[in-house]
């Protein structure tokens, strides 16, 4: 069984469903994860993707905030959603292929702006989140299973465009690294994308506040494709769809693929 995946933060699942439907269209993944829906489960435009084939879909939402959502060209069942931290917010759905595949798909808390617990709450929660996660893939380690989502951390010095520069930048703090890499451990997930691609400057996400956000191409690999180790060999085809940025009324970052041959 082979099948190609991608994850993609789309910042409003109505607002730009039209883009949704141009990448499905373009590109033709049979499994896209979105994050930050913004959308209760039962609003997203279903009707709208069904049309070009994807009439499977699991999902945790909220009005407004957050929400994640599998959508399949492929049976797919609902296998959970946790809520790491106790925020009470939409960001893990997991969903189960035929073949056993278990798919997680992660909104993390991008943080706030001030990279210290003390005086700002939100630090605090993305840190908690993460400890959370940590300890659930220690408690059950997981297999056949692929992670996806905004992680909201670019671990890697060329994962940032400038590391001195971020290093006290909320997505790229010495703590926040640590406690991805603890949490990605623990359940001993590789980097597919970093495992094919290997080293250099790769970013999935550029800012709203960057008017010539291609020129500068100030960005950072927030959005990951993670495997357990008995399936990671079986990826390839990693890639980033950057082009995407640049379509109108675009998401701030971009879709993210993998194709896995199981």
């Amino acid at each position: 069984m082979a099948f190609t995946l991608a994850t993609w933060n789309i910042n409003s699942v109505r607002l730009r469903k039209g883009l949704v439907a141009k990448l499905l269209t373009e590109e033709a993944p049979d499994i896209l994860c979105l994050q930050e829906c913004k959308s209760p489960v039962e609003k997203i435009p279903m009707e709208v993707f069904s049309e070009l084939g994807y009439t499977h879909m699991v999902g945790r939402g909220q009005k407004g905030y957050n929400g994640v959502a599998i959508l399949s060209k492929l049976p797919i069942e609902d296998a959970g959603g946790e809520d790491y931290a106790q925020l009470g917010h939409a960001r893990h759905v997991a969903g189960r292929l035929a073949n056993g595949l278990t798919i997680h798909n992660f909104y993390v808390p991008a943080g706030g702006d001030e990279p210290d617990r003390e005086i700002n709450v939100k630090f605090g929660q993305k840190l908690d989140y993460l400890t959370q996660m940590r300890d659930a893939f220690h408690a059950a380690k997981p297999e056949k299973s692929i992670l996806v989502g905004d992680l909201n951390i670019a671990p890697r010095e060329d994962d940032v465009w400038d590391h001195k520069k971020l290093l006290k930048i909320v997505s790229h703090t010495p703590i926040e690294v640590e406690h991805l890499a603890q949490a990605q451990d623990a359940g001993g997930w590789v980097d597919v994308t970093r495992k094919e691609l290997g080293d250099g400057k790769l970013y999935s996400w550029w800012s709203y506040r960057a008017k010539d956000w291609e020129g500068a191409d100030k960005g950072r690999r927030l959005d990951h494709v993670w495997a357990t180790p008995d399936i990671a060999n079986a990826a390839h085809s990693s890639r980033i769809l950057k082009a995407a940025r640049g379509w109108e009324q675009p998401s701030d970052h971009a879709p993210v693929f993998a194709t896995f041959d199981l």
